[in-house]
């Protein structure tokens, strides 16, 4: 019995780090594949790689907190933990169901809750600090997004640009005796600079995935000893590496359907920030969402981008007469996080966006040959930024980054897939177990 409990809790362990490895592969590569830097096989051996730095090292500490600190070690049993996983792994499915990525992390968490509050094991300061976590990463992530959208951004954009190679960057020289690495000949220095950003960006990502990650597929079985810390990493990340193998494909190649306004550069820069919140998170043993952070991180760059049409002066004026204020917002269009679409004043911005990498070959070909004119025209004269006040706000309220019924129905879902984990853990565990 014992033997099958343990098969059991094993194959949940492995379905959950197997779904989050289809999902954070997408989400870390995606930009370096779309712009054909590194392929989808490459991209997934290298989130992998990463993925099981980041869990060997940082993540031990988000193991232990959730093995032994929100609940004493001692009640995962078999059966415990084997309801624990799959609690945490059906709420993820619901998630997938409808296409949102959910937070592994928070669904994990409120398993675990569910089991503490059913026999009263609940370690209420360690869950205060978990859930003040939740609440000021976010708030942090849109605070920075705000600063750097507001003031550095615009000359960023109108320095950098990231283009979609026709062929991959790095080739295989066949014409020798051994067969060795080359750079595309048609790549630019600018392109072999913004590649190795991009795929800097990308492991970076996989680093912070897996920190954060290793611990929801296999905390449970380490709390019960079933499996050490060690072996719980390798668990964690071989079931994650699969899913980026497999399932990511899809993901890789469809990334950017719900964010198409979402520039590259912007990609990266929230990519940036949300897995630095999410690496010290995880170095400080606190589980927390890298979808959750980096969402809020898009919302404040875009929001920032979108402010530079008022400065600080006028806000606090047009704040202090509510009158005026709304006559401004009648006569005015609304400000929007589209703005990160807009190139610095009359210039469009040259640089493909996430959505464009995962359009189509044919439409990919025509946008490739209109951002390298644009790049040539760029090299020529860097366009200057105008200073906050003086840029319109019809070039900077563009068309909405998001969706509001689509982001109504992600923030829904982030919050009912960890209750509704929460909520079914505890009644297994109060009424049956």
């Amino acid at each position: 019995m014992v033997t099958a409990l343990l098969a059991v809790g094993l194959v949940v362990a492995a379905f959950v780090g197997y779904n989050i490895g289809g999902s954070s592969t997408g989400v870390a590569f995606g930009p370096a594949v779309g712009s054909r830097i590194v392929g989808k096989v490459t991209a997934a051996a290298l989130f992998t790689a990463f993925a099981l730095l980041g869990g060997w090292t940082v993540g031990r500490n988000v193991i232990d907190t959730m093995s032994s600190q929100i609940v004493p070690a001692s009640q995962f049993t078999l059966a415990t933990s084997v309801g624990v996983l799959f609690f945490a792994g059906a709420s993820l499915l619901i998630s997938n169901l409808y296409g949102v990525p959910a937070s592994t992390s928070m669904t994990s968490v409120g398993a675990i809750v569910g089991l503490g509050v059913a026999t009263g094991t609940l370690n209420q300061a360690i869950m205060f600090r978990i859930v003040s976590a939740w609440i000021v990463a976010p708030l942090l992530a849109f605070l920075i997004g705000m600063v750097i959208g507001r003031y550095l951004y615009p000359h960023l954009d109108a320095r950098f640009t990231f283009t979609r190679l026709e062929n991959a960057l790095v080739t295989i020289d066949r014409t020798g005796r051994l067969p060795r690495p080359a750079i595309n000949e048609r790549a630019t220095p600018r392109d072999v600079f913004g590649a190795g950003v991009v795929l800097a960006i990308a492991c970076y990502m996989g680093f912070s995935a897996g920190a954060s990650n290793a611990a929801n597929a296999v905390a449970p079985l380490v709390g019960n000893g079933a499996v050490s810390v060690e072996q719980g990493v390798l668990l964690a990340i071989g079931a994650i590496g699969l899913g980026g193998f497999t399932i990511a494909r899809r993901t890789l190649a469809t990334v950017g359907d719900g964010i198409t306004d979402l520039p590259i550069l912007a990609a990266l820069i929230v990519s940036s920030v949300g897995a630095t919140i999410i690496t010290i998170l995880s170095r400080l043993g606190i589980p927390a969402s890298l979808a959750v952070s980096t969402t809020c991180c898009i919302i404040g760059l875009g929001w920032g981008r979108a402010s530079r049409a008022v400065t600080v002066v006028e806000a606090a004026s047009l704040a202090a007469d509510p009158e005026v204020a709304q006559i401004d917002a009648d006569a005015g269009p609304e400000l929007s996080t589209g703005a990160l679409g807009a190139g610095p004043g009359d210039a469009p911005s040259a640089g493909p966006t996430v959505g464009t990498l995962a359009s189509s070959e044919a439409d990919q070909q025509v946008d490739s040959e209109r951002r390298a004119e644009a790049a040539e025209e760029s090299d020529a004269a860097t366009p200057e930024v105008p200073p906050i006040g003086e840029e319109e706000f019809d070039e900077l309220a563009a068309e909405s980054l998001f969706d509001p019924a689509a982001t109504s129905r992600i923030v829904f879902l982030w919050v009912l897939t960890p209750t509704l984990s929460a909520i079914g853990a505890y009644l297994l565990f109060a009424l049956v177990l």
